[in-house]
């Protein structure tokens, strides 16, 4: 048995996360719908015999119908290839949402119930399925003591939060219907295909394909659809396919040893090199203080990205704070009392640059 796995597309996401506002976010709104026309493409080319979706296909609470429509025509063109689809908290099932308004074709199955439900993929192989029926506090599928009731290869197809990969990998990732490894094998389960964890994770009795498409700054491993082979006795041999260009950039910019804002432009410049798409971009090192440095003159000098924001890391200013607080002056005392704050990081850092600016009776005192 061939099939594909795919999870966490998040069809009609607001993308705010980038910057991007308006048609911005419209154009990469419809790259992820051209990565969903790639797995399409993938699943003819490899003949398949199923495609799998692990849930959080689409946004629940902004999908459109135009969205609905697309979702039926793309799985409907992959007749014969069989399409099975396990909504997740993203895209949880209920009465109006697009699993249940959609007039799917035969093709289509989608799993529909809070406990998994068995479907027969070929003789002695069976594919276990189930759905988040609420957008939050789904109970793990295993919890309630499921173990397979027949015989032969076990699968099974969800969305869900495997507490390992919860406390060592995505710690900010809610646990929606948490299990733990070791249930798949005690249910009868060889291999779960699963959705949830937007980073990759391959396991020996469960993949998490990770999203194909960008959604967030930072996201790392290989990512895409996966093509897996099923054995006769179980055993899963799978690949990675890429099914979207990996366009949301992390840049670091240092601007240690820059004494001038055209050194840090001629730095930015290096740093984006050929890059396009979206980036955020983080500020480091140790900002000169004769430097008079914008976020706008990053946006500017980086206008060839769609979409930029603009952070400061590890971004010191360039005056010596231990020697200034040990002044005598004004200048000493500000620094005290700021220090003495507690503030957060970021904000100590603007406040100390912006006032010992103006102290020192500069008019720049827009700190990036």
């Amino acid at each position: 048995m061939r099939v594909l796995h795919f999870a966490d597309l998040h069809l009609d996401a607001p993308f705010a996360w980038t910057g991007a506002t308006g048609e911005v976010a419209r154009r990469r709104r419809e790259r992820l719908r051209q990565a969903l026309k790639v797995v399409a493409a993938l699943a003819v080319e490899e003949h398949v015999h199923a495609l799998f979706c692990g849930g959080d296909l689409y946004e629940h609470d902004r999908v459109t119908p135009d969205t609905a429509a697309f979702l039926r025509s793309t799985f409907a063109e992959l007749a014969p290839i069989r399409v099975f689809l396990a909504p997740g908290n993203h895209d949880w099932l209920g009465p109006q949402s697009v699993y249940s308004t959609v007039d799917w074709t035969p093709n289509v199955h989608v799993f529909n119930t809070s406990q998994l439900a068995p479907v027969t993929l070929d003789d002695g192989l069976t594919l276990w399925g189930a759905a988040h029926l609420v957008p939050a506090n789904t109970d793990g599928f295993f919890d309630r003591g499921f173990r397979v009731d027949r015989g032969g290869v076990h699968l099974a197809l969800f969305h869900g939060a495997e507490r390992s990969w919860i406390t060592n990998q995505e710690s900010g990732k809610q646990p929606h219907a948490p299990f733990d490894a070791a249930q798949l094998e005690a249910a009868g389960i060889q291999h779960a295909f699963l959705g949830h964890y937007h980073r990759p994770s391959h396991g020996p009795h469960h993949t998490y394909p990770g999203n194909p498409a960008p959604l967030a700054f930072g996201e790392d491993g290989e990512r895409g659809a996966v093509l897996a082979e099923i054995a006769q006795n179980g055993h899963v041999t799978a690949s990675v396919r890429r099914v979207a260009e990996a366009d949301a950039h992390d840049l670091a910019l240092d601007v240690t040893g820059c004494d001038s804002r055209d050194e840090v432009r001629r730095r930015a410049l290096g740093v984006a090199g050929e890059r396009r798409g979206v980036a955020r971009v983080t500020l480091v090192g140790e900002l000169h203080q004769d430097v008079d440095l914008h976020e706008r003159d990053l946006r500017d000098w980086l206008s060839v990205f769609e979409a930029i924001t603009v952070r400061a890391g590890d971004l010191r200013p360039g005056y010596d704070i231990d020697l200034i607080r040990a002044e005598r002056t004004v200048r000493g005392q500000f620094v005290n009392d700021v220090l003495a704050a507690g503030l957060e990081a970021d904000e100590q850092r603007r406040i100390l640059v912006t006032g010992l600016r103006a102290l020192d009776g500069r008019g720049d005192l827009e700190v990036a």
